[in-house]
């Protein structure tokens, strides 16, 4: 009786829960969340040099935050400083990084402890791609691929999250992609890559629920492709539900998510659909809406972001 009465409790309370959570989403699709602070929080993110990165940098400088910016490319991230600089940041910090080598992560990461202090908000941004076929690719590159895109993110973890579960207080950002949810053709090595990302940040999402640290937030990031040069030549064959994004529009979709603590961030919200569809459609007529859509078709003319001299 005393077994059966624990029993009912337990559905009860999980049923008052459940509920509860539900509502709560229903009424946030009418009502804005409330965005929280980050002025004075610090925050680092990765491939600040260009891109979304830079971008990221400059709004993060208008909302107050201390800033410190990592890039391979210490010439393109002093631009970054000097323009976070001029948007308002009264603290920014470059650093070259090489993101693809772990001692270097631990290295600079042991730096910025000891002049920045902890980081409380870490953006995982940096990222590379091959965009050919796998027996094209370099064995080298597809290390790097991962090296990048995926292992310095658990690096950087390991070097910043004592000081987030300590003080039960931060925000892990994966900045991961919707080739990290969808297997696209030429991008073999970029998708393990960002599949590994994304599971990465989602499993730390659940340790650190699991551990009691609420105070610490995960936002994942999977966008379509962004025309940050780092896709150039790609073009969507259905421009209507899978456009290619604007960086400014995604940089803002991301610090939104981030101040309003959102767990998942799929751009555009076709995606949504696409991992529903994905589970429940046969395999037969995924490739159909594949042909439909022209996805098989997105790296064909790709060039990726030419190099300067």
């Amino acid at each position: 009786m005393h077994s059966n009465m624990k029993a009912l409790k337990e559905i009860l309370i999980f049923g008052g829960k459940f509920i509860f959570s539900l509502l709560e989403a229903l009424v946030y699709l009418v009502i804005p969340k409330p965005k929280k602070n980050v002025a004075g929080e610090i925050v680092l993110i990765t491939g600040a040099g260009s891109g979304l990165g830079r971008l990221l940098a400059l709004r993060f400088a208008h909302l107050g935050a201390i800033i410190i910016l990592w890039d391979i490319n210490t010439e393109a991230n002093q631009e970054t400083c000097e323009l976070a600089k001029k948007a308002g940041a009264s603290r920014v910090y470059s650093y070259t990084c090489n993101c693809s080598e772990k001692q270097d992560i631990y290295r600079v990461a042991d730096q910025v402890k000891k002049e920045v202090g902890n980081v409380t908000i870490l953006i995982n941004n940096a990222g590379v791609v091959s965009g050919k076929e796998l027996l094209e690719i370099p064995d080298e590159n597809v290390e790097k691929s991962f090296e990048v895109n995926s292992k310095a993110h658990i690096w950087t973890y390991k070097a910043f999250l004592p000081a987030m579960i300590a003080n039960n207080h931060g925000h892990l950002v994966c900045i991961s992609s919707s080739a990290g949810l969808v297997g696209v053709s030429k991008l073999s090595d970029y998708c393990a890559s960002k599949f590994a990302a994304t599971g990465f940040a989602e499993s730390m999402f659940l340790e650190t629920f699991a551990s009691g640290k609420t105070g610490i937030q995960t936002t994942i990031v999977c966008p379509f492709f962004i025309k940050t040069g780092m896709f150039d030549g790609c073009v969507s064959g259905s421009p209507r539900l899978l456009p290619l994004l604007e960086p400014d529009y995604v940089a803002n979709k991301i610090i939104n998510a981030i101040l309003e603590n959102q767990v998942y961030l799929f751009l555009p919200r076709f995606l949504y659909w696409v991992m529903i569809l994905k589970s429940i459609l046969p395999t037969k007529t995924g490739l159909l809406i594949c042909e439909y859509l022209k996805i098989l078709d997105l790296m064909n003319c790709f060039r990726g972001r030419v190099k300067k001299d």
